[in-house]
């Protein structure tokens, strides 16, 4: 091969190369789709967003597709928010829906509800056609102490202007329990409640639920109803039960106390005996002494153990006497 040709070919070679890291570099094809959309942008802008670290797609397609809808955004809003962590298809999106649906909607707002985390486009369609959210069973009890629960299907459309900083569903879901259990609460009879479960669905959607949060409430239905425990009765129960270990407890106290007091008085029986049958020891001793001493004679001492038997003769006629009057009755 000859020298020019090899040249030649090293040339192409190197303005093949040339081109394809062009190419790579700016978004020609890109830049011809926009243009062909009648979007008007510079290819020193895609260049720009290129060395911004900004995917030029994720801006141009959403910015081709709002020019087709005509909405009036820009590219360097829709850079901006890219460059914020944004969603800008999704932005996008939720303008066109709302513009379709005749909804006030500024560009400024929706890229604020999308970087505060919600879901713009969701909220869009959520206005035009309405979320239900369904509450698991929630049990109250009437005065008369039923327990009766109750399922609500609760109708809600998405409040644009409260977005940012609006509660979510879980507050919904809470208040309107609430008001279901304040409702069967203040009911004097768990029939009514039967018999008019629209008197819940009135009185919770009166109270104005919504306030603060990021959905307006349409409407409140009353899905199922039931009859749960008789929770008086069961209080009752545990109230008597209670009634009666605590009687039980001030019993055994008082047995405890008595037998206390029994064995005290026992002791105290037991250390007069002890005293007495001391006292008895000490008798035959004295009466010796007495007798040594010549306090009493001989005559004393026998005089002193008649005396002695003859009680002794009496207590036995007395018993015999009495034993006898037993057996007269008995018979």
């Amino acid at each position: 091969m000859a020298p020019d040709q090899l040249m030649l070919l090293v040339l192409i070679g190197i303005i093949v190369i040339a081109l394809a890291v062009l190419f790579t570099f700016i978004p020609v094809m890109l830049w011809i789709s926009a243009l062909a959309a009648g979007v008007r942008i510079s290819i020193f802008t895609l260049v720009g967003m290129r060395l911004r670290r900004v995917s030029p797609s994720r801006v141009i397609n959403p910015l081709i597709k709002a020019h087709k809808a005509g909405i009036d955004v820009n590219s360097n809003q829709l850079e901006s928010h890219y460059l914020a962590g944004g969603n800008v298809d999704r932005v996008v999106n939720a303008l066109i829906a709302a513009h379709r649906a005749n909804i006030e909607l500024s560009f400024e707002r929706t890229a604020a509800i999308d970087l505060a985390g919600r879901d713009v486009l969701e909220a869009v369609q959520m206005s035009v056609n309405p979320k239900v959210i369904e509450t698991p069973f929630i049990a109250g009890v009437a005065m008369d102490g039923i327990e009766v629960k109750a399922k609500a299907r609760i109708t809600v459309r998405a409040n644009i202007d409260r977005l940012v900083g609006g509660a979510g569903e879980d507050t919904i879901i809470a208040r309107v329990g609430e008001g279901i259990v304040s409702t069967i609460g203040s009911s004097e009879d768990h029939n009514k409640v039967l018999e008019n479960p629209d008197m819940i669905s009135q009185n919770v959607l009166s109270k104005g639920l919504d306030a603060g949060t990021a959905f307006e409430i349409l409407s409140i239905d009353i899905a199922d109803i039931d009859i749960g425990k008789n929770i008086g009765a069961i209080l009752q129960t545990d109230q008597a039960e209670a009634d009666k270990n605590i009687a039980q407890a001030k019993a055994e106290e008082r047995r405890a106390m008595a037998v206390a007091q029994e064995q005290e008085m026992l002791a105290k029986v037991q250390e007069m005996q002890a005293k007495v049958v001391e006292a008895e020891a000490e008798v035959p001793q004295a009466m010796a002494e007495a007798l040594r001493s010549g306090n009493i004679g001989i005559m004393d001492y026998y005089n002193l153990k008649n005396i002695e038997a003859d009680t002794d003769m009496r207590d036995v006629i007395g018993k015999m006497n009495k034993e006898d009057h037993e057996d007269d009755q008995k018979l």
